[in-house]
């Protein structure tokens, strides 16, 4: 069963990539902003489809076809630009860590989680351990979008050498992926490190995430669940 509108939502959208660039530091907040924003309502429409067309499918039934589907997706979605060397990698680990978000909404909305909420940002950034604890991920993304607002009124301001701008949001985006040997990859832009990303690197971290996020959501009640506590 597919997701409806999913084709345009393979990769982020090119607004994104706009906003990213130009704010590397808070490449992560701008991407779970934006995934919830764009994903949330994908997610909340293929739980809805699924449980009209497989309702005796319990929680742990969906919620594992989506981990399967978004691992699959991780696996192949290194080397996607077709590009080589830093933007090319660059590219690779967005579209990586953009698939992640897009399951971990798929998971939320199989356990009766609303992906479309606020707090699923907040949840994503905690999630993927570019923060340690829900606090001060919204605080981080309160600050990322007074500055993607601020970026839309006044444009984006000084801009810093394009490599040195792409080698830092490769980093940022890598770490949020799960990427670990996110500094030493881009530091070298190794031959070939789209490959490497494609495959081992890209179903390790999103399987891990896979689990933490079913731990996560499992556990979760109400119309308004908590966001996820230190140490998931």
């Amino acid at each position: 069963m597919s997701d409806p509108a999913a084709d345009a939502t393979e990769a982020p959208p090119a607004t994104l990539w706009d906003r990213m660039r130009q704010d590397p530091q808070y490449a992560p907040e701008h991407l779970a902003l934006e995934a919830v924003r764009r994903l949330g309502p994908e997610a909340a429409a293929w739980i809805r489809q699924a449980r009209a067309e497989q309702p005796g499918d319990s929680a742990e039934t969906l919620a594992e076809q989506a981990v399967r589907r978004f691992v699959n997706r991780a696996r192949f979605s290194g080397a996607v630009s077709g590009a080589a060397g830093l933007p090319g990698a660059v590219i690779d680990v967005g579209v990586l860590a953009w698939t992640q978000a897009r399951m971990v909404l798929h998971i939320a909305a199989a356990y009766g989680v609303d992906p479309t909420h606020p707090d699923r940002a907040a949840d994503l950034l905690v999630l993927q351990r570019v923060h340690k604890a829900a606090a001060g991920a919204r605080l981080a993304l309160g600050v990322a979008a007074g500055r993607e607002r601020a970026g839309a009124l006044f444009g984006g301001g000084e801009r810093a050498p394009l490599g040195r701008v792409m080698l830092r949001l490769g980093v940022r985006l890598a770490q949020m992926a799960g990427v670990r040997a996110a500094k030493r990859v881009f530091a070298k832009v190794v031959p070939g490190a789209a490959i490497v990303l494609g495959t081992w690197a890209n179903s390790s971290a999103t399987k891990n995430l896979a689990d933490r996020s079913r731990t996560l959501y499992r556990h979760y009640g109400g119309p308004h669940p908590p966001s996820p506590r230190h140490g998931l």
